[in-house]
């Protein structure tokens, strides 16, 4: 067993991460799926939408050819239209709910048809918004991912001069830099972000991090104010023996290399195991498989029903030929010169629910070991906690308390997102830039 880089060939790598969800080939197909649909009064499938996208509409006006309104109906309620057509758990969301599912029949396509308008938009330029003339007022925003684009182009929009600081070479966040390679490419990810800021008003300062080049004091002195986005990052560790041998990774790491080198520079194990069954999680297993790694086991402490990640998500896992042992947490890794050679695991029985409300894993005092050579933690993330303190906002073991207008405990400085919620969907993180954008303009009096 051993740790090697460029197992597959550059034309299977392609194939491995090619569109896991491709689009409509024709528009002829985009229109029939269009006209299933029922056009529901007070629709569900609009309810479920964390942003509020008027569903039934922009489907009616795919059906009727009006692909422009589509996307500006899209857009208006979410300008990451196209990035969540590809990244939501749609299952869970708009098309969990439509009524379809209560006939036994398949459910609209909600999220083809909304990449169908969305991505039309961003690859012909269409310009479906005029922003107004600046005004005078100037916020900054900290973080180019999903919260902070949300937010300035809710300001921009809206005539405030908007300057966003990103500590990556990239805007998109975690669509950019922490999401499966085959389900949104970095080409996507640069037309999406150019897209945005397409509006005007908004000039973004790359590689500039918070607490290094820039302070929140300096931001509050120089801008009338300031929007903290930035997210969450730091993988939870697992605090177990030999968690520092060569071959034991954290998933946000490991898929942060992946977006941004070649394929063939990744080094993947033979026998790779996977802690944690969310989706990014799943993320690093079914990568690790498409990479070449010959054995993929997720191990996950509670049973299935418990499981974070969506159906759809375990599915595709499956389908790469990744393996799942439930009922299991990691106790000890176990090396042979410094490098990964077992993992084992201690045996978990369901107790009371805990504060989540799921059965709590207890350990059953059983333990097994099976043979590894790569170990990826995928345990969930925390926040920047070191960085929100130093710059005096208040908050929870790190998560940045604000209240119901978005703002934190300091005059003018506003948050949302991963940083406040501790790390949701894609599209909750745009509802909470936009969130906060009104927060905003309401404080500067617009």
């Amino acid at each position: 067993m051993s740790i090697q880089k460029n197992r597959l060939s550059k034309e299977v790598f392609a194939e491995n991460f090619s569109d896991v969800h491709p689009p409509f080939e024709h528009a002829e197909g985009a229109v029939i799926e269009a006209e299933r649909c029922l056009n529901c009064y007070d629709a569900p499938c609009a309810k479920l939408c964390p942003t509020s996208i008027d569903v039934p509409l922009f489907i009616k006006q795919i059906s009727s050819g009006n692909i422009k309104g589509s996307a500006k109906t899209i857009f208006s309620s979410n300008i990451m239209g196209a990035g969540c057509s590809k990244v939501c758990p749609v299952e869970k969301l708009c098309e969990g709910a439509c009524v379809f599912n209560l006939l036994k029949e398949k459910p609209i396509s909600v999220s083809k048809l909304q990449r169908y308008a969305s991505e039309k938009a961003i690859s012909e330029k269409w310009k479906l918004f005029e922003r107004k003339p600046s005004n005078g007022k100037k916020a900054a925003v900290v973080g180019a991912g999903p919260a902070g684009l949300a937010c300035a182009h809710a300001l921009s929009m809206q005539g405030v001069d908007v300057t966003i600081y990103e500590k990556e070479e990239k805007g998109g966040g975690l669509m950019t830099y922490g999401v499966a390679a085959y389900k949104v490419t970095p080409d996507f990810c640069k037309n999406e972000v150019d897209y945005i800021l397409s509006v005007g008003g908004i000039d973004v300062q790359y590689k500039k991090e918070l607490g290094k080049a820039i302070t929140l004091a300096e931001l509050q002195q120089k801008y009338d104010a300031v929007f903290l986005g930035i997210g969450v990052g730091i993988a939870r560790s697992l605090d177990i023996p030999g968690e520092e041998l060569d071959g034991v990774a954290d998933a946000i790491s490991f898929i942060y290399d992946l977006r941004t080198n070649d394929y063939s520079s990744i080094a993947v194990g033979d026998k790779v195991a996977v802690i944690g069954m969310g989706m990014t999680a799943i993320d690093a297993a079914t990568q690790s498989k498409r990479l070449g790694a010959k054995e993929v086991t997720m191990i996950y402490r509670r049973t299935e029903n418990e499981k974070p990640c969506t159906d759809v998500e375990l599915d595709l896992a499956k389908l790469d030929g990744c393996s799942f042992i439930w009922l299991a947490s990691p106790k000890e890794i176990i090396g042979e010169n410094g490098k990964v050679k077992k993992l084992v695991c201690s045996k978990m029985k369901l107790g009371e629910p805990d504060a989540s409300g799921r059965r709590a894993p207890v350990d059953s005092g059983e333990t097994f070991t099976i043979d590894v050579d790569m170990v990826i933690k995928a345990a969930g993330q925390m926040p920047y906690e070191e960085i929100v303190n130093k710059s005096s906002v208040q908050n929870k073991n790190g998560k940045i308390s604000i209240n119901e207008k978005s703002e934190t405990n300091l005059k003018g400085v506003f948050a949302g997102g991963d940083s406040v919620n501790g790390g949701k969907e894609v599209v909750d993180a745009v509802q909470a830039g936009k969130d906060g954008a009104k927060g905003i303009l309401e404080y500067l009096g617009l």
